[in-house]
């Protein structure tokens, strides 16, 4: 499967480095909901950039189907599918690395899903997975998702300088 020619290309974005200051590394915008078509370019895509990928951690909500395994190039990734992992996010292992991926729903259209994946890729962004992905269903809340970090995460709310 990892060895095939893909039909497509991976429509993916990665921020300029894996950062730990941002939440998400990039996003990825699949082309339908099977993952034994999409997960094999995405894989590839990682496996160039980052690392060897050997696992993947998946929620099982909008995906036709939850294999286990993917197969290809003389290796398999495991899939790990938890109900419990934030609805629209994709983690991958790469070695010692992990890549943490917005999944930006495959019907999305291509203004919102460029516009959400472009939220993802700051290299300072703290906005979270399901207030990008509810950016997606509702105008208002598009124009409301800025970055901020709070103190109780190591700052002060974007905006506010402080008094000296």
């Amino acid at each position: 499967v990892f060895g095939s020619s893909a039909p497509s290309v991976a429509r993916l974005r990665l921020g300029p480095a894996p950062s730990r200051r941002a939440l998400l590394d990039g996003a990825w915008w699949p082309r339908s909901a099977d993952p034994v078509a999409e997960l094999p370019v995405l894989i590839r895509v990682i496996d160039d950039r980052c690392s060897r990928v050997t696992r993947l951690m998946l929620n099982p909500a909008g995906w036709d189907s939850q294999p286990r395994w993917l197969g290809g190039a003389g290796r398999a990734v495991a899939l790990d599918w938890f109900p419990g992992q934030p609805a629209g996010l994709l983690t991958a292992f790469c070695g010692d690395d992990r890549v943490d991926l917005l999944v930006v729903p495959p019907g999305t259209a291509g203004a919102d899903a460029l516009r959400a994946m472009d939220l993802a890729t700051r290299a300072v962004s703290s906005i979270r997975v399901p207030d990008i992905l509810a950016s997606l269903t509702s105008p208002s809340a598009a124009t409301e998702l800025e970055p901020s970090i709070w103190e109780s995460e190591g700052g002060r709310p974007a905006g506010h300088a402080d008094a000296t």
